[in-house]
């Protein structure tokens, strides 16, 4: 029962934190295009902005996953989850205080620089938060209980979005990421893995050290916390299903990010989406998955294991992404965006894989390692696909098909289909009772 107590409070604030960032999205389109190209349907500056932004925090992130998913192997995971959550008020903060075309400009850089600790970070810590406290042959259920609890807050975000004005969208999605930084702090208990910590780098206590002990030998222990290049090469190596799931993740993630920053500026130059209409997609996508992930991924992943519905997950994502492509009326998107009943799977369902893959002490690590392979798609994404974008939506275009970077974007995710049918699954790493994990009330 204390197991579950502390995931409930997991779950609660990975809700709040959700539910705060997610608000936002259906308005930044709206706003950034009314602050840089006022009056127009079509934008390519701001295209190449949100790209732009993108390519930097995968950047970023590329470095940052790993390390910030190994500190809290030796840290503790709500240690970590502080750090990401109280950053992600500050962007936020700043439009809500004004929208004019200065103050986004101070928000794509400040949302850059914190997103590179940010993006992602909550996701792996929490990841790995279940790993620590729930059994191998439960997990997929439970990361996909975590998952829907995710599509919760996104359900709920965009819905109050749609009834919201601009200004107080921000407004409260500020509110709630404070509500969801406190919350964390006071309520949920820590799991520490690493049996040689006496004190949380965040508390207030102090540590006493033996004098005999050089100064150098301590920074080299420190040093050791961080994951190397070839730390990472040599985790990835040590299982061929972690080096196929590297490569799913990467072309997953690589579609994932490609429509996320093309698919609003594409159905607001070819449909003339606004604010609302964008929220009522995510509302439809973020039920559907949400229903999916909390009611029948818990019966079906038993049934199939990881590696079908994994390769469930990515095919009905590729085929949602060419409807999206193909759109010829607005009523197709709102129809593509009900494929997410089966293309939730896909995520959960590798990161259960890939937590079978090493011992209790490298859950950390290993998430945060996939999800730097994720960050390296984030750097290339925009890149490849935001030119793209900004070159058939244009005037300039060399023939007529303004989805055609969201048909290039599903090609990418049926590279990650195709390598999901080769992952066969083999007995999990024998790991430490889940017993061992030290719970620290705060």
């Amino acid at each position: 029962m204390e197991k579950l107590y502390g995931l409930g409070h997991l779950f609660m604030t990975i809700f709040l934190h959700n539910y705060s960032t997610f608000m936002v999205i259906p308005a930044i389109t709206d706003v950034t295009m009314s602050a840089l190209c006022p009056g127009r349907d079509e934008c390519s500056i701001a295209i190449y902005l949100t790209g732009f932004q993108q390519a930097i925090i995968g950047v970023g992130t590329l470095v940052m996953m790993p390390f910030v998913g190994k500190l809290s192997d030796k840290y503790g995971r709500k240690a970590l989850l502080t750090l990401p959550m109280t950053f992600t008020i500050i962007p936020l903060g700043i439009l809500a205080y004004s929208r004019t075309r200065n103050s986004v400009y101070v928000y794509y850089v400040v949302k850059t620089l914190t997103a590179m600790v940010c993006e992602g970070s909550v996701h792996i810590l929490a990841l790995a938060y279940v790993a620590d406290n729930v059994p191998e042959g439960r997990r997929a259920s439970a990361f996909g209980i975590l998952s829907g609890i995710s599509s919760s807050g996104f359900v709920a975000g965009t819905l109050s979005a749609r009834f919201l004005s601009t200004a107080s969208t921000f407004q409260v999605a500020t509110v709630f990421a404070m509500v969801a930084a406190v919350y964390m702090r006071v309520f949920l208990p820590d799991s520490i893995i690493d049996a040689n910590l006496t004190v949380p780098i965040l508390s207030k206590e102090k540590v006493n050290v033996v004098e005999s002990v050089d100064d150098s030998s301590k920074k080299v222990q420190m040093f050791k916390v961080i994951p190397s290049s070839d730390d990472m090469v040599a985790l990835l190596k040590s299982s061929r299903i972690l080096s196929q799931a590297a490569v799913v993740a990467f072309f997953s993630n690589l579609a994932d990010v490609g429509l996320h920053a093309s698919m609003m500026y594409y159905l607001k130059a070819q449909f003339h989406f606004n604010k609302d209409q964008f929220a009522d997609l995510m509302v439809i996508s973020g039920i559907a998955g949400t229903i999916s992930q909390l009611l029948l991924m818990p019966t079906v992943a038993p049934l199939f294991g990881e590696e079908r519905l994994l390769s469930i997950g990515l095919l009905f994502s590729c085929a949602h992404m060419f409807l999206y492509g193909v759109a010829w009326s607005v009523w197709v998107p709102y129809a593509a965006a009900m494929f997410s009943i089966f293309s939730v799977f896909a995520q959960p369902s590798m990161r259960s894989i890939v937590s079978k893959q090493v011992g209790s002490h490298e859950q950390g690590k290993a998430q945060g390692c996939i999800s730097g392979i994720c960050s390296l798609a984030n750097v290339v994404s925009p890149l490849a696909f935001s030119p793209l974008t900004a070159l058939f939506l244009s005037d300039r275009a060399p023939f007529d098909f303004p989805g055609f970077s969201i048909m290039c974007i599903g090609f990418s995710s049926m590279i990650a289909f195709i390598q999901s049918t080769m992952i066969r699954a083999v007995p999990p790493i024998p790991t430490q009772g889940i017993n061992s994990c030290n719970h620290m009330e705060p």
